[in-house]
């Protein structure tokens, strides 16, 4: 017989970033529906709410649609405070020109936020932080923090955690540590944590001519760089990172590579640089008897939303347990699937990417699509697909399979036919 949650059974979520509290958030909301009554445990030492790498879980912080329709849809609307800068447009530097691409539906919102408590140099004080804000919104609801690191997690027949002080027997164990973290699982377990790229990140001054609701996104330069974005909070910017074999002095290469560093505040200028790991891959073995990874611990999407991973890996997950109970073949039949349609939507996504690359790398290519995307501005949104593409590329606002689908449409490739030709088709504003 599978076992299931029952009144009174202990739940131990080890980390309490997005993903361990929306873990909290879902199986606590589930549970109520449900009436029974749980006690949930979430482990984590790091305070939330202080400046710097200490309490912030290193991550560009966009948030998509996708996502902060979710969170309201579990009643969860961000505070004023912890939103940094809606985002309303893209502007992409490539070779001195400069292409802006407005949000294409401006129904779908996207913010930024702070992760932790703001840059660790920032005059005058924090910032009121995003996760800072879930692990409250768990407390709220019925969580219980404990804020001690966990030293390691043993696996006979129920999963227990062990901290320094004291030790807890768990009823279902789960790991939402990140790839930033090490997984204090024993080998019992048989994880594996995914693989992983290096980001290098900063954070300086936002000048006061900077846009405050623009990404700046730029390419190639320095070598290695696959993509670089400039992204407003409030009075700060957020300087991100991806590439291969970056340098240690990476954000200080790219600006002076990117001709910015005359036109960005002086030394010290930098606020609060990390380079943080991103996962690329799924994890090996991550969930068992009685115990489940979740958000990146577990596999997220390529590059883009992995708060938006971290919510729906958590929702889907707990969904199984409520549902199909605590079994591994339970998780197998109830979270697997969805896991893997997020493993092969990266495929499109490194599709999408590998377009992306070889179109920067032809002088041809680039120009029809610089004109392609020209034609497309005054076109009405439903129509605008280059656009639509880009925008999905770069905020994580959409399936990388329907991007790719859309990418090779007959509209899209009409489109960059007519840029070959060299000259766009002249259109009229609606």
């Amino acid at each position: 017989m599978r076992p299931h949650l029952k009144d009174g059974d202990r739940v131990c979520i080890v980390g309490a970033g997005p993903a361990g509290s929306f873990a909290a958030l879902h199986l606590l909301h589930l549970a109520d529906r449900a009436g029974l009554s749980l006690e949930v445990l979430l482990f984590e030492p790091r305070d939330f709410s202080a400046p710097g790498p200490g309490g912030c879980n290193r991550c560009a912080g966009v948030l998509s649609t996708r996502l902060l329709r979710g969170m309201q849809a579990l009643g969860l609307d961000l505070p004023p405070q912890v939103v940094q800068t809606p985002i309303r447009s893209y502007a992409i530097h490539l070779d001195g020109d400069l292409v802006s691409i407005g949000q294409p539906d401006p129904q779908r919102r996207i913010v930024s936020v702070y992760r932790g408590g703001g840059p660790r140099l920032a005059p005058g004080g924090g910032v009121a932080g995003f996760d800072a804000f879930l692990l409250e919104q768990a407390v709220a609801r019925g969580a219980r923090h404990i804020p001690v690191r966990v030293r390691k997690v043993d696996l006979d027949a129920r999963p227990v955690v062990h901290t320094a002080r004291a030790s807890y027997a768990a009823d279902l164990l789960v790991l939402a540590t990140g790839v930033n973290s090490r997984a204090p699982l024993d080998r019992a377990f048989a994880y594996h944590a995914p693989p992983t790229e290096v980001m290098a990140q900063d954070e300086i001054l936002r000048p006061p001519d900077w846009p405050p609701d623009q990404v700046s996104a730029f390419f190639r330069h320095p070598p290695g760089l696959t993509f670089g974005a400039l992204i407003p909070k409030g009075r700060y910017l957020n300087i991100s990172l991806l590439g291969r074999r970056l340098s240690t002095d990476a954000v200080a290469d790219f600006l002076e590579a990117q001709g910015l560093a005359p036109g960005l505040p002086p030394a010290p200028g930098s606020l609060c640089g990390c380079t943080p790991r991103i996962a690329v891959g799924a994890a090996g073995c991550f969930f068992g008897e009685r115990w489940v990874a979740v958000g990146d611990a577990a596999v997220t999407r390529l590059y883009k939303d992995g708060i938006g991973s971290a919510f729906h890996t958590a929702r889907r997950a707990m969904q199984g347990v409520l549902e199909h109970g605590l079994s591994q073949r339970g998780f197998q039949r109830a979270y697997a699937p969805y896991c893997r349609a997020i493993q092969r939507d990266n495929l499109y996504g490194r599709l999408l990417f590998t377009c992306w690359e070889w179109t920067l790398r032809s002088p041809l290519l680039l120009r029809a699509w610089k004109l392609a995307l020209q034609a497309e501005q005054a076109e009405p949104p439903e129509r605008r697909v280059h656009i639509r593409v880009l925008w999905g590329m770069f905020t994580g606002d959409e399936l990388y399979r329907n991007l790719f689908w859309l990418s090779v449409s007959p509209r899209a490739l009409r489109g960059l036919a007519r840029g070959l030709r060299g000259s766009p088709r002249k259109v009229v504003a609606r």
